[in-house]
């Protein structure tokens, strides 16, 4: 029976980062995957039936808040800085390494959305990291950026940054926006009817986080990991994508996946950004499970080996 109990461990800046590792039924060293969440989430979201079930099947399995987020310590409180969290991502990496538990020549990476493109980076410049499994990732945020803020809305979003960093520079209070919503008097960043499933369905009560700051959309913009896809290989990518995406839209996903050099499989799932966690979970878990088998541990975990 999987055994999940509660880490921490220390970061740059000595920034606690605290997470869950699942510890399998099994005898080790085993093969182990490091989990994370995306953009203004936290790992009570959606995340444990992943990690059990990877457990489950054998692998010890580390999921982990971003700094700022969750139960992770971090001022100023959910504020998304992709590097800083690839940073951060790589000290669980050694913290999963040095468990005794843990075969460190045989770890994957699992990230989704914002994470899945932190995966992707990982993958391309992390050595330690040997399987990647990438599901509905952030690929570029210049073009996300482009598809998703109508035209009409355009000046007001470059000018209430504007004013957010005004105010900084002033020394006032950061600003913050709603994550998931659909509120016309409060935009969000994600109002689609999947986003709002996923928030009522997922999020456990006294667990929410519906705000990031106001920058946290900026740095996002800037993010580019899909620049590093062909530098992968030859390390495994499994890329798990929505054909209904209105977050990240299918198409720059899978041009992107086309860039990618083998080894490399696409799972395409039907319906939205969100619709992987919960109304495809079997098919995005089970996908992902095999990627790993395939390419972690190649024998049952019942052997024992």
């Amino acid at each position: 029976m999987t055994e999940r109990i509660d880490v921490e461990f220390t970061a740059d800046g000595g920034v606690t980062l605290r997470g869950w590792l699942y510890l399998p039924d099994a005898e080790g060293p085993r093969p182990a995957i490091t989990m994370a969440h995306g953009f203004g989430g936290n790992r009570e979201m959606g995340l444990d039936p992943y990690a059990r079930k990877f457990a489950d099947a054998g692998f010890v399995v580390l999921v982990h808040d971003h700094r700022t987020f969750g139960a992770s310590d971090g001022e100023p409180r959910n504020d998304v800085d992709p590097w800083r969290q690839i940073a951060d991502w790589r000290r669980a990496i050694s913290f999963l390494e040095a468990r005794p538990e843990v075969d460190a020549d045989r770890i994957g990476v699992w990230g989704t959305s914002f994470a899945g493109g932190h995966a992707i980076v990982l993958g391309a410049t992390e050595v330690r990291i040997k399987c990647v499994v990438s599901q509905v990732p952030t690929i570029s945020g210049f073009e996300q950026w482009q598809r998703k803020v109508p035209p009409e809305r355009i000046a007001a979003f470059e000018l209430a940054q504007a004013d957010d960093e005004r105010a900084q520079a002033a020394g006032g209070e950061l600003r913050y926006q709603t994550s998931i919503g659909d509120d016309p008097a409060d935009p969000a960043l994600y109002t689609s009817p999947d986003a709002l499933r996923f928030y009522r369905d997922l999020v456990p009560p006294g667990r929410e986080n519906n705000t990031v700051t106001m920058r946290s959309s900026r740095a996002a913009r800037l993010y580019e990991p899909g620049v590093w896809i062909t530098r992968v290989s030859p390390k495994p990518l499994m890329m798990i994508v929505g054909t209904g995406e209105t977050v990240i839209p299918a198409d720059i996903q899978l041009a992107a996946f086309e860039q990618a050099l083998a080894p490399k499989e696409l799972v395409l799932l039907p319906g939205g950004h969100f619709d992987a966690y919960k109304v495809h979970f079997e098919e995005s878990s089970g996908a992902a499970l095999s990627w790993f088998q395939t390419h972690l541990d190649p024998v049952p975990a019942s052997t024992g080996s």
